[in-house]
């Protein structure tokens, strides 16, 4: 697979949480460049209405990416569906904010397992098919594995997760022609990051940070980065140009943050007390679906 322009026509690229924001651009762009597309992910209406819009052969599967038997069972169905894997995009992800003491458990735990256990689980179930293909597995990381942020225990430790697992995996299967990639997003717009700006206090916090990591960046060019590096099979691909430049100086961010920090917290106190109860599950429109799809799955069992 060449880094030229074009050399997606007739791949076949998986994208797990492919419903909406990064996902479902994501899609609609390797669809553009030519790969045959398959989407996976909790919501089946709105996986469909991505697929129905795509200029290329698409199909979809309901699937929770934690299910390591459903992700077996759907990584079988696409190969058969598709004659091949090429490409696995590991995206699909949810996020939680708030003091760590004041967090719901559950939520917590939840942005554990779809964000780095889900990842790895989605690597496990389609590694088979990109070893015979000698394909390219492209793991959605963030700048919160480059950096620590109070009030985003969770999401910073499993994307600090999902980057050393691609690390250690590129390291495993390298010499079986499979390439790992991890790619970095700052704040960009979607669901989730809109969603979580809907906490005042973590919504102050973030622009107090300095420029540019505290701006919202569009989602276009960062979705067309990415797809320029899944064509180049990139070791590392950044959603915005300057988070490169943080790779330099991540060594010295657990410090700043340390020191920084804490006089931020305090200047919150109050305002972080006075909202406690109004924070503490899954935010964004897309943890509102993983949160219904749990909840059905839960009625269902005996």
């Amino acid at each position: 697979m060449s880094g030229l322009r074009g050399s997606l026509e007739g791949r076949v690229a998986v994208v797990t949480g492919a419903a909406r924001g990064v996902g479902e651009l994501l899609a609609r762009k390797l669809s553009a460049r030519g790969a045959r597309v398959a989407l996976v992910g909790l919501e089946p209406e709105g996986l469909r209405r991505v697929a129905e819009g795509l200029s290329t052969d698409a199909a979809t599967w309901h699937a929770d990416v934690t299910d390591h038997e459903a992700m077996a069972r759907v990584a079988g169905e696409v190969a058969t569906r598709f004659g091949r894997v090429d490409i696995v995009v590991a995206n699909a992800g949810v996020a939680q904010g708030g003091p760590f003491l004041d967090t719901d458990e559950t939520a917590w735990r939840r942005v554990i397992e779809v964000n780095l256990l889900g990842s790895a689980t989605t690597a496990r179930a389609f590694l088979p098919a990109l070893v015979a293909s000698r394909g390219y597995l492209l793991q959605i990381s963030s700048l919160a594995a480059l950096s620590p942020a109070p009030m985003m225990t969770a999401y910073c430790a499993s994307k600090s997760g999902v980057e050393a697992f691609a690390h250690c995996l590129r390291a495993e299967v390298g010499h079986r022609g499979v390439r790992v990639g991890v790619a970095y997003l700052s704040w960009t717009d979607t669901d989730m990051v809109r969603g979580a700006d809907q906490d005042d206090v973590a919504r102050d916090l973030r622009r107090r940070l300095p420029w540019p990591a505290n701006r919202t960046n569009p989602l276009g060019p960062a979705v067309d980065r990415l797809v320029d590096g899944i064509e180049r099979r990139s070791a590392h691909v950044y959603g915005q140009w300057w988070l490169r430049g943080m790779q330099s100086v991540r060594g010295v961010l657990p410090a700043l943050v340390g020191t920084v920090g804490p006089r931020e917290m305090r200047r919150v106190e109050p305002r972080l007390a006075a909202t406690r109860g109004l924070r503490g599950g899954l935010v964004g429109a897309g943890g509102e679906a993983d949160e219904k799809a749990r909840a059905k799955g839960d009625r269902r069992k005996p």
